[in-house]
């Protein structure tokens, strides 16, 4: 069977997520003390015991995410697997970083400071308010590129599809006054369902410029090496595996679509019949069976799922 492991992005986020981890393997727990030392702050505390709300905040959750994806994978590599278990790692948006951290591409340190200034970064490019996403269900890929055109006309602002998550489920970014237009739309062409979403920012669209600037300025100070097997990336919908590639799409990424659909659907033309998600939450998983009902998922965030998932190695 041959297998990818998949990072989750932004939302995935609750109070709690990798204590379990951390208390049954010193390799997760230091994982978390390398990030706080890393930020020069207890993100650790905050994940464990905060406020929901605090860690919601994209400069928290999007390191807090990768270090619970990492602390999950390397109780793997406690349990015996590796990374070379899979044939590609892939992440949706910051789970970009946490594949290439679990590859050995970028320091867990480094993959921390850079979420955290992509997540500042992203916060900033736009004044809260002034942005908006939003999830339209029941619409293809195609369908909603031209009706956030047709928004993006008709207000003259900023509406552009950013994350392609599966078949059924799109979603939009950009100034809220296009986006909402784009949702009033999107019942008139039939979609089931039009979600604003609760973000603080406008993600993957082209109001994120100032953002990309300031994360091309981050990753060319840092060491990116060839990962240990080839990353699926969000904006390629495909392979890569040169450093300098990967640092460009990382660039790429902030402003660009999210094609984890095409990215699924690519693995699986490749052999991939399972995918492993590595961190928090389940979302990825729902996507992945949602693009291709033949792949099986598994679930890999706390002991008990890490010890199975190393057992079915094992058998």
């Amino acid at each position: 069977m041959t297998r990818a492991f998949v990072f989750p992005g932004q939302g995935a986020q609750t109070i709690g997520m990798g204590r379990a981890l951390a208390e049954a393997y010193p390799a997760a727990k230091a994982v978390f003390d390398e990030v706080d030392e890393a930020l020069g702050e207890k993100l650790s505390a905050l994940i464990w015991d905060g406020d929901q709300d605090e860690l919601t905040l994209t400069r928290n959750a999007q390191p807090a995410l990768m270090a619970t994806s990492l602390a999950a994978m390397r109780a793997l590599e406690a349990e015996g697997v590796t990374v070379t278990a899979a044939a590609y790692v892939a992440g949706h948006s910051l789970g970009e970083y946490s594949a290439l951290a679990a590859a050995g591409a970028i320091s867990v340190a480094d993959t921390a400071r850079l979420l955290r200034t992509r997540g500042q970064a992203m916060q900033d490019a736009v004044p809260v308010g002034h942005g908006a996403m939003a999830a339209l269900l029941g619409l293809d890929f195609g369908a909603v590129k031209k009706l956030a055109k047709r928004a993006a006309q008709d207000t003259h602002k900023v509406c552009e599809a950013a994350n392609d998550n599966d078949p059924g489920q799109v979603v939009i970014s950009g100034d809220a006054d296009a986006v909402k237009h784009a949702v009033s739309l999107a019942q008139e062409e039939g979609a089931k369902r039009a979600v604003m979403l609760p973000v603080s920012a406008p993600f993957h669209c082209s109001l994120m410029k100032p953002a990309a600037r300031a994360m091309a300025e981050a990753l060319s100070h840092v060491a990116i090496d060839a990962p240990k097997v080839p990353l699926v990336a969000n904006v390629l919908a495909h392979d890569a595996d040169d450093p300098e590639t990967i640092r460009s799409l990382l660039v790429d990424q902030v402003t660009h679509s999210v094609r984890w659909r095409e990215s699924v659907t690519w693995m699986v033309k490749q052999g991939v019949t399972e995918f492993w998600e590595i961190g928090a939450g389940k979302a990825l998983s729902g996507m992945i069976r949602r693009i291709e009902r033949s792949a099986a998922t598994r679930q890999v965030g706390t002991p008990e799922e890490v010890k199975a998932a190393a057992d079915s190695l094992a058998g």
